[in-house]
């Protein structure tokens, strides 16, 4: 499947326009990423994620310890192991690229360095808005929209 490129805009489709498509193919008006909700495309659907590994645009960076399919609030917790010293990160939902279940991988459209910047995990405030906020904020903030005819 081909992995998405985070200096395009990725969205979900608008409701509001005729047939569910946006004004614009692929995602809604002006490319609006929802943080904390799959995309339609992504092959999650209400799979069980825990215990899947965890792929980066340049690599692996753990395994998903806790994964959530609430709706408009869906994220991943995943372990680092190792990597980054045993620190966990929640990622939300709308980084998640695809799955591929037979080999058991969660494909996030974020490199290494990004999930290493990222805001430390604070499982006490996983349900906090103004936490949720600040992470749906930093995963955003790639997915600037590129004005119309702008060389990428």
């Amino acid at each position: 499947m081909e992995r998405l490129d985070p200096r395009t805009t990725h969205g979900t489709p608008d409701p509001l326009a005729p047939g569910g498509q946006g004004a614009f193919p692929g995602g809604t008006p002006g490319g609006t990423f929802d943080p904390w909700r799959y995309r339609d495309d992504a092959g999650v659907a209400s799979v069980d994620l825990v215990g899947y590994k965890v792929e980066a645009g340049d690599g692996g960076i753990g395994k998903v310890d806790r994964a959530s399919h609430e709706v408009n609030s869906s994220y991943l917790v995943v372990d680092t192991g190792p990597w980054i010293f045993g620190k966990k990160v929640m990622i939300p939902a709308g980084t998640v690229n695809h799955v591929d279940h037979d080999e058991r991988k969660v494909y996030i459209d974020r490199s290494k360095d990004q999930i290493k910047a990222a805001p430390e995990f604070d499982e006490t405030a996983d349900t906090d808005p103004a936490y949720r906020d600040k992470l749906g904020g930093y995963y955003g903030d790639t997915y600037a929209a590129i004005p119309p005819g702008t060389a990428r």
